[in-house]
């Protein structure tokens, strides 16, 4: 095995970030010449219908030229989310009601059979 094969499975340095379903990976890597770049990856486990559940990751690489600029697009990009809609996450997944989309459908339909004459839906155009 050369000294690049056995460099390339070692591992130079790694962290790793578990955020819900998704996890980050970072690692810093050799290239075949023995300087370094960084590898981040996204793993994000979904569930089959039998229970069972796999994987699907993407992955990018950043060299050392690209550090600075990828770094200061990196931190404008955040900052300006940040600066715009704040820390709180304000997806509706996130949120403590959150439906999947597919009770969703039944319960739109089940609560469109129980309505009652105050709802919103109800006025007439001849009422205004």
């Amino acid at each position: 095995m050369s000294d690049y094969e056995t460099m390339d499975k070692e591992e130079i340095y790694s962290k790793v970030l578990r955020a819900g379903r998704r996890t980050y990976f970072f690692d810093v890597r050799a290239t075949k010449a023995g300087d370094y770049y960084l590898t981040v990856t996204e793993s994000k486990k979904f569930t089959n219908d039998d229970g069972s559940f796999h994987y699907k990751k993407h992955k990018i690489y950043l060299y050392k030229e690209d550090f600075f600029e990828f770094r200061d697009i990196l931190t404008e990009m955040t900052d300006y989310i940040i600066n715009e809609k704040g820390e709180e996450v304000i997806s509706e997944r996130h949120q403590k009601d959150f439906k999947r989309e597919d009770n969703f459908e039944t319960e739109a339909s089940a609560s469109e059979s129980t309505k009652g004459t105050d709802s919103f839906t109800d006025i007439s155009f001849d009422d205004i």
